[in-house]
């Protein structure tokens, strides 16, 4: 007779459900400034409880503290400010334009604007980034033309993707901005190659990298910390750890055991944990990486804790698997606010100054629009034109596609 007890599988549930009140009295949220900031030469063993906790510069009161406070200009806190209050207005208009049939597909960042933003005032300007689906702040912290980013959701004539890419998918070398893949996780090994091959030629330019919480689940993530370990390479891994992977809550992917961070220790990698509604964190923290990585200190892996406010996409109902108001529950509050108390408090903001800023950028995304629209949208307008179809493939056209291009009076 065999004494032994019966085995249990255990699948891990989320704590809140649709009509369950929303309560992260769970989530541990260290005081702002608590975190020791080390050199940038530091050995990763020796900072390995920073993947435990969690770098704030942000306290309460909205002043910054600690050793992690960049101590920027307040021009540099505004064009912050303005770049991630211009991503969520074109997000919005973005989901409205979804929702009357005028483009295919949306994916907003609502609640990650610091993920993007901050890092992209932090890097330099030809640093190359491999983000993923929710990092359009990226391109509008550098400038990157919004009504071009609008003609490729709208895949009209001047879509700079011909129509080839879902919207939200974008591409500029100009910008530093590599193609997105909607192949989750393939972009953090692309990093690292290309942060080996800048190293390779001695160039001075690093790379960086975002996935989500739950595509660290795949195998690209551990092979992309496996290169960057062994060759040392000049990159920066971000894992944007906003709570949900579309229906399924971080606990699938592995947070409930440990941080995401703290998965940078087995593969002898710094691994920092950061507020990533905290612009000033985020910083801070895209600071010290990109000095150890340009120092040939070799990568860094950093989780941004944050939230996603809104769906996963516009095919997407979030009310079917969480609480509706989960979001204003959630304790590292939002971004744009928190920035705003910030310049408030140190005497270069207002709240009429926000109110005017909030107009003069809806007035942009809709006058933008109109433009956009009056060049075509996907039920009518202006499209890329046939012959695009057989360009930028090859460099020299075979005969094949040279004969169907003849074919179809391209």
């Amino acid at each position: 007779m065999r004494n032994r007890g019966r085995l249990s599988l255990r699948v891990p549930q989320p704590k809140h459900r649709p009509g369950d009140k929303a309560d992260f009295s769970n989530v541990a949220v260290p005081p702002a400034g608590s975190v020791e900031r080390p050199p940038v030469d530091v050995k990763a063993r020796d900072i390995a409880g920073h993947a435990y906790s969690m770098i704030r510069v942000l306290d309460d009161e909205a002043k910054a503290v600690g050793p992690w406070n960049p101590r920027l200009d307040p021009e540099i806190l505004h064009k912050g400010l303005r770049a991630m209050m211009l991503t969520r207005a074109y997000d919005d208009r973005m989901y409205r334009t979804q929702r009357q049939g005028k483009i295919s597909f949306y994916m907003k960042s609502t609640g990650e604007e610091a993920a993007s933003v901050a890092y992209a005032l932090a890097l330099e300007r030809d640093d190359m980034c491999f983000p993923s689906y929710r990092q359009q702040g990226l391109l509008i912290a550098r400038g990157y033309p919004l009504i071009d980013m609008m003609c490729q959701c709208y895949s009209n004539a001047r879509d700079p993707m011909k129509g080839r890419q879902l919207p939200v998918m974008y591409s500029s070398r100009d910008y530093g901005f590599f193609t997105i893949s909607g192949n989750l996780g393939t972009q953090f090994p692309q990093a690292v190659g290309w942060a080996m091959a800048s190293a390779y030629k001695g160039d001075d330019r690093i790379a960086v990298s975002w996935i989500g919480e739950g595509a660290t689940a795949e195998g690209d993530f551990h092979h992309a910390l496996n290169f960057a370990t062994v060759y040392r390479a000049p990159v920066i891994l971000n894992v944007v750890n906003n709570q949900w992977a579309i229906s399924s809550f971080q606990g699938i992917a592995g947070g409930e055991e440990s941080t995401f961070a703290s998965r940078a220790i087995g593969y002898g990698l710094p691994g920092l944990r950061v507020d990533g509604n905290d612009f000033l964190a985020v910083y801070a923290v895209a600071q010290w990486a990109a000095e150890r990585a340009r120092a040939n200190l070799g990568a860094t892996l950093v989780e941004l804790y944050t939230y996603r406010a809104e769906g996963h996409s516009t095919s997407d109902d979030p009310s079917r698997y969480r609480p509706s108001d989960e979001w204003k529950a959630w304790p590292l509050g939002d971004p744009i606010d928190r920035l705003k108390r910030h310049l408030i408090s140190i005497g270069a903001w207002s709240e009429q100054q926000h109110e005017a800023l909030t107009e003069e950028l809806t007035t942009l995304v809709k006058e933008t629009q109109r433009e956009v629209e009056s060049i075509g949208t996907l039920a009518d307008g202006s499209r890329a034109p046939t012959q695009s179809m057989f360009e930028d493939v090859f460099k020299d056209i075979p005969w094949h596609l040279s004969q169907q291009r003849e074919q179809s009076g391209a």
